[in-house]
């Protein structure tokens, strides 16, 4: 196969595959020939014979290759290659655009345009990386995603076909059966264990990772900073209203509770009143909010180099980056909490809620009533009396213009070093800032705000502080992974041991 350069070693897949590894979940797929299905490497089944199995670097390669899915392992399940499928090369962030459905609009051409590469090449990239061509990778998705809704929700099948990106139930049902060979309906029913309906009408959705994996730091971090009316925290689950005025939802994020003592590797993601046509979207803001993708072996084998970072690895192995729900939410927080505590920010970004946030009634959803000012809202909003000072307020102002008029963005399809530049042109917004919002907005893995001085102090150990040039150099060791760094010595900075220090330093 041309895609076996982008595997691991075969041993380690072998290995991997006869011990059912959590950690290589995702990074490739085990086909059996005599069958024809493939698996995730942590499929219960008993194990084929070496001889009968093939390996993949990723679904969409074993299904253009001709093999189906499994019903037991369900590869729909399996976290995405955070190795490599993040950051800023260019099948990375043509991934990113397909995930955000990029693809269910326009050709291939537009997705090769909109990266400034010739469509040839963009091909050529995947199938060397992926083993399929884009188009196919676009399908498979779709088709696994539509796989998830039919085995755990209770959704019509018209209501999967229009979630999972197709146009018409014909064409879902064509895609499907030429895929599955089977109809969706024959999937369900072929199921050992119906999905039950909530009495509530939520839908429930398990989302893997790859452990190890601390919820609980997570969930420390966003209580922190978590706005009243529209996000709500507890020791448990992450909840927040989303959708817009005219078509309010809420979410909840947990743990998946463990099954018959062992360990489930996943997420709980219960969604109510969210439409159809935005799961995906969700889903996919959901994964990236809490870094579900990452490859936490990948990122150690990096950081763990480092003497500094060596022992804070050890100490929180699933340490992830704690993204945000919506780039321009991001970015009006981030001004707000410029040289204040995270407190102190909070409570001005609540007033800006609380007087600019439109209402919402949400049945079930006690504490969840608000929803964050949109760019349209914001650009017109009267900022006044706030607390905020007016430099705030001109920054506030003129972020929100540049989104409305397309100056600047979140999309995936810049780099790194573009999205600073393009954030860093608005007044008020420094390389620090642009910096914050690219790991914040964008979960962007090399994002590294060097002029923190929580960062220059923390990074050297020994209690000195290292300057904003000094950082920057003894990072260059941590690429492509600098953003966890971050994370690690942001953490190890906030510890209730030191938290009355540095209380007024640490990120908003």
């Amino acid at each position: 196969m041309s895609s076996v350069a982008a595997l691991p070693d075969p041993r380690v897949c072998e290995r991997a595959r006869l011990s059912r590894d959590p950690r290589f979940d995702g990074l490739f797929f085990t086909a059996v020939r005599s069958t024809g299905i493939y698996c995730r490497p942590v499929c219960p089944a008993p194990p084929p014979l070496p001889a009968n199995v093939d390996y993949y670097p990723s679904a969409a390669a074993a299904e253009a290759a001709g093999f189906r899915p499994c019903l037991r392992c369900r590869p729909e399940l399996a976290p995405e290659d955070g190795a490599w499928r993040r950051g800023d090369a260019l099948v990375a962030r043509a991934l990113a655009l397909i995930e955000q459905g990029f693809l269910a609009e326009h050709p291939v051409a537009a997705l090769a345009e909109r990266l400034a590469v010739g469509e040839r090449q963009l091909r050529r990239l995947f199938v060397q990386r992926l083993g399929a061509a884009p188009l196919g990778v676009h399908v498979t998705r779709r088709l696994l995603f539509a796989k998830q809704l039919l085995t755990e929700t209770t959704l019509p099948v018209t209501e999967v076909a229009l979630a999972a990106g197709f146009g018409s139930l014909r064409r879902f049902n064509a895609a499907f059966q030429e895929a599955y060979r089977m109809a969706p309906r024959e999937l369900r029913r072929s199921l050992q264990q119906r999905p039950a309906l909530a009495a509530d009408r939520s839908l429930v959705l398990r989302l893997g990772y790859r452990p190890p994996y601390d919820f609980a730091a997570i969930l420390d971090f966003l209580r922190d900073r978590a706005l009243p009316g529209v996000e709500r925290v507890d020791g448990q689950s992450y909840a927040r209203v989303v959708g817009d005025a005219s078509a309010p939802a809420w979410l909840r994020v947990s743990h998946w509770p463990s099954a018959r003592a062992r360990p489930v590797h996943a997420l709980r993601l219960e969604l109510h009143g969210v439409a159809p046509a935005r799961l995906a979207d969700t889903v996919q803001r959901v994964r990236r909010m809490f870094d579900l993708d990452a490859d936490p072996n990948a990122i150690a084998a990096v950081l763990g180099a480092d003497p500094r970072l060596r022992p804070l690895l050890r100490q929180r192995p699933g340490l992830r980056l704690p993204s945000g729900w919506d780039g321009l939410e991001i970015a009006a927080r981030a001004v707000i909490g410029q040289q204040v505590s995270v407190a102190a920010a909070r409570t001005l970004a609540a007033r800006l809620v609380q007087r600019h946030g439109a209402q919402v009634a949400l049945d079930a959803a006690p504490g969840l009533d608000r929803l964050f000012p949109d760019a349209a809202t914001l650009a017109a909003a009267d900022l006044d009396g706030l607390g905020l000072t007016g430099a705030r307020i001109a920054s506030l102002r003129a972020i929100a213009r540049a989104v409305l008029e397309g100056k600047v963005g979140f999309g995936p399809e810049q780099t790194l070093e573009e999205f600073v530049e393009a954030w860093c042109a608005l007044p008020g917004i420094g390389p620090w800032t642009a910096q914050y919002l690219a790991l914040r907005a964008l979960g962007h893995p090399d994002a590294f705000p060097a002029e923190d001085l929580v960062l220059q102090k923390a990074a050297s150990g020994d209690g000195t502080r290292l300057s904003t040039r000094q950082l920057r150099e003894r990072a260059q060791a941590w690429r492509p992974w600098r953003a966890y760094a971050v994370i690690h010595l942001w953490r190890e900075a906030a510890l209730p041991a030191s938290r009355a220090s540095t209380e007024a330093e640490v990120i908003p």
